[in-house]
């Protein structure tokens, strides 16, 4: 049995300021933390594997899911679905397993208001600067001009919503941003709410108290 639930931890920010880079340095530091694998109707890229990135399931299949209560979040973004199936989280977070959710605004917002409100640390990370982030976007040569100017003007959307979570990370240096997600998710694990057992230790102690007398 776990000695506490595991916390659904949502990473944000616009394409190219580093969150995807980030979940994979915190679950290289702590390899209990799972990853929500989201399904998307996109096709794949190359070298990506059903099930591994991305669950690749048409636009039929997907809204199937959605329409049985099969998704904790979804959303169309550059003409594609995204969504986090709920089973595997559940099950992860049951087990005590932290959970990353790489996912934008709106999915966050979604899980916000889902059964796992109560549970969630929410983390956005913002650019050092807007040419700074064109640049990662053009750096890592995934994209055309077309997705590349698609995804800028989506980030001045998304990081307009940069108030509506816990903690903010500005990612001037990866190495230093990976310092902060550990920092918070240590002290989040330590809240007294999250201990199980805590109540326990301290009747246990006052019994001590007791006996000394």
């Amino acid at each position: 049995m776990a000695n506490r639930r595991g916390i659904p931890i949502i990473l944000s920010s616009p394409s190219g300021a580093g969150k995807s880079t980030l979940s994979k340095l915190l679950m290289k530091w702590d390899p209990s933390i799972s990853f929500s694998v989201s399904a998307t109707t996109r096709a794949p890229r190359a070298g990506e594997e059903d099930g591994r990135e991305y669950y690749f399931r048409t636009r039929a299949e997907f809204e199937s899911m959605v329409a049985g209560g099969e998704m904790l979040e979804h959303a169309e973004v550059f003409g594609n679905l995204y969504g986090s199936p709920l089973e595997p989280v559940e099950a992860a977070l049951s087990a005590g397993r932290d959970v990353i959710f790489d996912i934008d605004w709106q999915g966050g917002q979604q899980i916000r208001g889902s059964a796992l409100a109560k549970d969630i640390v929410s983390i956005f990370i913002l650019p050092p600067s807007i040419t700074e982030l064109e640049n990662r976007l053009r750096t890592r040569g995934q994209d055309s001009d077309e997705v590349i100017a698609d995804r800028m003007t989506k980030s001045r959307d998304e990081i307009s919503h940069w108030a509506e979570y816990d903690y903010c990370i500005v990612n001037h240096e990866i190495s230093d941003s990976e310092e902060k997600l550990k920092a918070i998710l240590t002290a989040e694990r330590l809240r007294r709410s999250r201990q199980a057992g805590l109540v326990d230790i301290v009747r246990e102690l006052n019994v001590q108290f007791g006996l000394r007398g």
